[in-house]
């Protein structure tokens, strides 16, 4: 079965892993062979399942340091729907050009993810102009770590302080099953991203990304259990229809 082709987070995670001196064991970590395109163990990867979908809004995933390593990792999940996914290796000392350029890009509006509790009021902002043609594109900033992480991001980025800060509303429950979390009401990256990408207007991708992760919790579960695939679950499902 062949792997989905790299993108940003896969080739972040290669440069990290090149400069590692010794290797990356998550907890509770197989070591069966896993799938490269879709960190899966090979029985239960779910490439060929990838949906297509065209967007014009973009996303730039900020990772803590080992993000990009972590099987749970949700932000690959995001680029692997999202064509216009960006992705750097954050650090307090030093911001990578390629960042700084992609943030002055003109044909894009970027804004920060984070919760508008955190930030002065008149940054925050609730809505987004949908990604329309002759329009500057969405570009939503996210910060893919933990909370206590990203909370240190956020306050130590000060070259993202020119930025509007978008600031979700609440709504569901998280589904996200593979992390613990201090606080209920936190979203897994790939569940914030689809909400940014619904007030952008792109309500298909948005659902694909949604049922991507979905039948990524599912796999993974199943794998961690030496359980079967059920390829007729809930989850499949609802992805098949999304791609046909």
């Amino acid at each position: 079965m062949l792997p989905a082709p790299p993108h940003a987070v896969s080739l972040l995670r290669d440069a990290r892993l090149a400069r590692s001196t010794r290797p990356f064991l998550a907890r509770g970590g197989s070591r069966r062979v896993h799938c490269p395109g879709c960190r899966l163990v090979t029985s239960h990867c779910m490439c060929l399942l990838r949906p297509q979908v065209a967007t014009r809004a973009g996303v730039c995933l900020l990772m803590h340091d080992a993000e990009p390593l972590k099987p749970s990792n949700t932000g690959w999940l995001i680029a692997d729907v999202v064509a216009d996914t960006h992705a750097f290796g954050w650090a307090r000392t030093e911001v990578p050009p390629a960042l700084l350029a992609l943030l002055a890009d003109p044909q894009w509006q970027p804004c920060v993810v984070f919760p508008g509790e955190f930030v002065e009021p008149a940054r925050v902002v609730r809505t987004v102009e949908p990604a329309a043609a002759g329009t500057k594109k969405p570009l939503f900033v996210l910060l893919d770590a933990t909370w206590p992480e990203a909370r240190k991001m956020f306050r130590k980025s000060p070259w993202l302080d020119r930025f509007p800060v978008l600031s979700l509303e609440g709504g569901e429950a998280s589904r996200y099953r593979l992390r613990r979390s201090t606080r209920g009401d936190h979203f897994c990256t790939a569940e914030v991203a689809a909400q940014c990408l619904d007030l952008a207007g792109e309500g298909l991708a948005a659902d694909a990304l949604d049922a991507w992760l979905d039948v990524f919790s599912e796999r993974y579960l199943l794998a961690k259990h030496q359980r079967p695939v059920d390829p007729g679950s809930a989850a499949h499902v609802r992805l098949q229809a999304l791609a046909g």
